[in-house]
């Protein structure tokens, strides 16, 4: 795994003080049965001192104690084993959920294979290519819109339809469009059907068609400069090179190839983007890479929700520091929330299709995506900027 230098400010040794004595206080709170004035000091202690394992370890202990997520209490432990590995109260709690929380994990993959093979038996119907269809525009408007485009999704659809711009609007988000467009296009007509390997060859050529229109002298590049990215610095440009061949060894190998599709192209997203291979378009490159391994594996094109781009950010976050699985989770879930817009689409074909993605749309808001990743929903914000 790639490290990277993090910016965090040495804490001094009075803010850990008093980080230790918000935690004490909090465990106190939580055995006299004083919830709310509890987590309010173990916030404070989290403010002060986010890397003590001593304190990650006891608010995981609360929020088992509480009844909240066993996800978010594991993720916890899992994070202070990151800092201290040898740590005795994580090394015992994450004994101890680990399995609990595999398990979890194992049913939902469960149900989303149910539901693939569900769609299976309809994808030669007039109702899957309609979905399929709209499925796409919204894939390409929500893709550049995670990167800050501001074209509506109707703007998106005209668009994609016309070829023509949008009066008024960016010449530039009109190109973004037509470019996530082109490398879909690409994608379909080269790559996806033909079971051979993904070369480094191939990935230069979908970041042709995502910045080619953008900015040509870029497309299809490596990037000779040193970029930062929401507080971490990706690695030099000098090892950009070497870091792709190991890259595209790892995704053509059998050990990967093993994995379960959804985790195989989890991985292969956070493993690109973490390398940040390009100046620009690395986010928008990594997502239909993604797309690819899992359409070869007879999934449909899953959609990166805009809206949902602070989960997203912060569960490529907590992956850069140590913790995959809220990533993978994330992208199981988007995975589920298009695999039910077909089913809903196919069990009434009379219904408006508008209306039932918008319904779909509704049960992944606010809080809710943090809790199906195991995330805390009251994180740092730091990962708002896309990883462009």
């Amino acid at each position: 795994m790639i490290n990277f230098e993090y910016k965090n400010e040495a804490i001094p040794n009075s803010a850990t003080e008093e980080a230790i004595l918000s935690m004490n206080y909090a465990i106190k709170m939580t055995k006299s049965g004083n919830q709310e004035k509890a987590l309010i000091l173990f916030q404070r202690a989290l403010d002060l001192a986010p890397g003590n394992p001593n304190i990650l370890n006891s608010y995981g202990e609360y929020l088992e104690r509480i009844g909240q997520n066993l996800m978010e209490a594991d993720f916890y432990y899992q994070r202070a084993l990151n800092i201290s590995p040898c740590h005795p109260g994580a090394l015992e709690n994450h004994k101890r959920t680990l399995p609990l929380v595999n398990k979890l994990d194992e049913c939902l993959q469960q149900n989303i294979a149910r539901k693939k093979d569900e769609i299976v038996t309809f994808s030669d119907s007039d109702v899957f290519k309609e979905v399929s269809n709209d499925i796409k525009s919204r894939y390409v408007y929500h893709t550049v819109g995670i990167e800050g485009n501001t074209m509506t999704l109707a703007q998106t659809r005209l668009i994609l339809e016309s070829r023509n711009p949008i009066p008024d609007k960016s010449l530039i988000e009109y190109n973004e469009i037509l470019g996530i467009d082109n490398a879909l296009k690409y994608l379909d007509s080269t790559l996806l059907n033909k079971p051979s390997d993904i070369s480094e060859e191939n990935l230069l050529h979908i970041h042709s068609y995502v910045l080619g229109l953008v900015d040509p002298s870029e497309s299809g590049a490596y990037r000779h400069t040193q970029v930062f990215v929401n507080g971490h610095k990706p690695p030099p440009p000098q090892e950009v090179n070497f870091l792709m061949s190991e890259f595209i060894s790892w995704l053509n190998s059998t050990d990967a190839r093993s994995l379960h599709p959804i985790k195989y192209a989890a991985l292969a997203h956070f493993k690109l983007v973490s390398i940040h291979p390009f100046t620009d378009g690395n986010g928008r490159t990594s997502r239909l890479l993604m797309s690819l391994i899992l359409m070869r594996a007879k999934y449909p094109l899953i959609i990166v929700n805009k809206e949902e781009k602070i989960p997203y950010f912060r569960a490529l976050e907590a992956a850069q520091q140590g913790d995959v699985r809220p990533f993978i989770r994330y992208v199981t879930h988007s995975v589920e929330e298009t695999l039910n817009v077909f089913l809903l689409a196919m069990s009434n074909p009379a219904s408006n299709l508008a209306l039932e993605l918008k319904n779909v749309k509704s049960t992944r808001c606010g809080e809710n995506v943090f809790k199906l990743i195991g995330l805390p929903a009251n994180g740092e914000d730091r990962a708002l900027i896309a990883p462009r």
